[in-house]
């Protein structure tokens, strides 16, 4: 399938699924429907509207991905991507998501700057959560949620959330979780009919583990309570997940799919990396690769092996390029 739209959800490791769309776009020469005037986003956090992709009152429908974050709109989506696309997304569970949100957007969130830390924070969310600030304070609760398009601060009421969960089944053909990345990545190899170097990886934009911050067994269970509608979107979805690989892939072959992604993981670090592993921002080597770096979050990048011909260098530079980095160069690419 060469048609394909991912809503990128935050702190979800969409930003890894990024680079995989990105480098297929490249590898088979594909079109990418990129945001207006050189941004960043598809016009996030305002609900998306087809104006907010480049070229697009120009050309109409002739994109083959979609992929930098947006807040989903159906109808608007449609005009830009042709009537095969196929939709996908992918989810994290709700507590670890809570706490790297907080780590990441400390400076930009009012609800989680003018607290301590995340457990702080969670002891009384709505004294730092005020109304006002709703814009700003989007990633302080359910952020999936909203990321999907809806209300993030609705009631959580039975009949409201059954009616968004059949809605987001209606509009995604799969649902991804971040929690089994790599299970993830083989469910979406084969929905797509990819190969297996389509969907391999490096670990992009994740933090130093020095930067997390311990939950309290209290705190986990606020999380829960104050992210209600991203927990049961999560465990509805996580669900359906599981049930979706024992009906198409089965579980035996699944593992044999994985340890042959993993294995060829490991091939091209030893191949690309001069450290094997990722490094964080104060050992970058080349400032080009350095990922954007947010609140009090250290964010890993990678440095490449010196000792590569230009072809290898190539693909390794693309497997390790940070989000801004490789959305401006294929704008430059798309749009010289």
């Amino acid at each position: 399938k060469r048609n394909v739209m991912f809503l990128k959800t935050h702190k979800t490791a969409s930003s890894t699924v990024l680079n995989v769309l990105f480098r297929v776009a490249e590898r088979y020469n594909l079109t990418v429907a990129l945001p207006a005037d050189q941004r960043v986003h598809l016009g996030y956090p305002k609900t998306f509207l087809a104006a907010f992709v480049e070229g697009f009152q120009a050309t109409g429908q002739n994109y083959n991905i979609m992929c930098n974050h947006l807040r989903f709109n159906p109808s608007e989506v449609q005009k830009v991507m042709p009537v095969d696309t196929f939709y996908f997304s992918i989810l994290r569970n709700p507590i670890p998501l809570l706490e790297s949100s907080y780590v990441y957007y400390k400076d930009n969130v009012p609800a989680f700057r003018i607290s301590k830390d995340v457990n702080e924070y969670l002891v009384s969310p709505v004294k730092y959560y005020h109304p006002a600030d709703q814009k700003q304070n989007i990633y302080a609760r359910n952020i999936m949620w909203f990321d999907f398009g809806y209300d993030n601060n609705a009631e959580d009421n039975k009949m409201y959330i059954q009616t968004v969960l059949k809605e987001i089944e209606q509009n995604f053909h799969l649902i991804l979780i971040a929690d089994y990345f790599d299970e993830s990545m083989i469910l979406l190899k084969h929905a797509l009919c990819w190969d297996l170097d389509d969907v391999v990886y490096f670990k992009l934009n994740s933090r130093s583990q020095d930067t997390v911050q311990t939950l309290t067994p209290e705190s986990v269970e606020r999380i829960k309570a104050w992210c209600s509608l991203d927990w049961k979107l999560y465990l509805h979805f996580n669900q359906s997940f599981w049930r979706r690989i024992e009906e198409t892939i089965g579980l035996q072959e699944l593992e044999k799919e994985v340890n042959h992604l993993r294995r060829r993981q490991r091939e091209l670090m030893e191949t690309c990396l001069s450290d094997q592993e990722a490094v964080g921002k104060d050992h970058i080597e080349n400032k080009a690769l350095l990922p954007f770096q947010s609140g009090t979050a250290n964010i890993l990048g990678y440095n490449l092996r010196q000792d590569l011909d230009n072809r290898t260098l190539r693909t390794c530079q693309k497997m390790v390029m940070p989000e801004l980095q490789y959305t401006s160069y294929l704008y430059t690419a798309q749009y010289p």
